[in-house]
């Protein structure tokens, strides 16, 4: 992990060129992100799949970025241990999971990984208070989960916000990300609402460089934080 309330900044594999994730994932290496983001879709929890543990072992070895793993999957207590295996750094589950929460973070824990619980839109933020003194990671999503290039939904903003105020007034130590439509701009709007953690694919990997997207996208984070 990285020192609290510091910009993250997690370019997102499932809008890497797939016919060469290799030389896309040395690509965010040499980037400057802090992260890499891999989206875990199971075709059941959300309406498309995307790749699973074996991808993630043949990418591990070509860089130390953390692995920002997440499962957007009805059963992800059957992936736990491959993910693991395979070389994650953190696992986020969904609090939309409901009673099977709180066992898949003590489970997540005692593999040793850090622990994040995401949120979609639809759902009431309150659903993730009972977990934030448990979690490493609150994951705000700022789309619908389920497939890469979706427009930032802004409403999701007050969320970001509200959980913001949760972790000052309980003085905890999680950190706050988003994912969905992240692009510069959007990741400054989210940045003065409370995230450090920013989630960004389809935007970055469109950069005709993506060291400089993430350069850019860092400057005007930095900024926000200077106003």
């Amino acid at each position: 992990m990285v020192p609290d309330n510091s910009i993250v900044i997690a370019p997102s594999l499932l809008a890497a060129d797939s016919v060469k994730f290799g030389a896309e994932t040395l690509k965010v290496h040499r980037s400057g992100a802090e992260w890499f983001h891999l989206d875990i879709m199971d075709g059941v929890f959300v309406p498309n799949i995307s790749f699973g543990p074996d991808v993630i072992k043949s990418i591990r070895p070509l860089t130390n970025l953390f692995f920002d793993t997440h499962l957007m999957c009805s059963n992800p207590e059957i992936l736990l241990e491959p993910f693991v295996r395979a070389g994650a750094d953190s696992i986020t589950i969904h609090v939309e999971l409901g009673d099977k929460v709180t066992p898949l973070i003590w489970r997540i824990r005692s593999l040793g990984m850090k622990v994040g619980l995401a949120v979609n839109p639809p759902t009431s933020i309150e659903q993730v208070k009972p977990y934030l003194k448990h979690i490493d990671l609150l994951l705000v999503m700022t789309v619908n989960p389920g497939f890469g290039g979706q427009s930032f939904i802004p409403e999701m903003l007050p969320k970001i916000q509200k959980v913001h105020d949760w972790r000052k007034s309980e003085n905890l130590g999680f950190r706050i990300q988003v994912d969905g439509g992240i692009t510069q701009h959007t990741a400054c709007d989210c940045h003065r609402s409370g995230a450090d953690t920013f989630v960004s694919g389809s935007y970055l990997f469109k950069q005709p460089r993506l060291k400089t997207g993430v350069r850019k996208m860092r400057q005007a984070l930095n900024v926000v934080d200077q106003q």
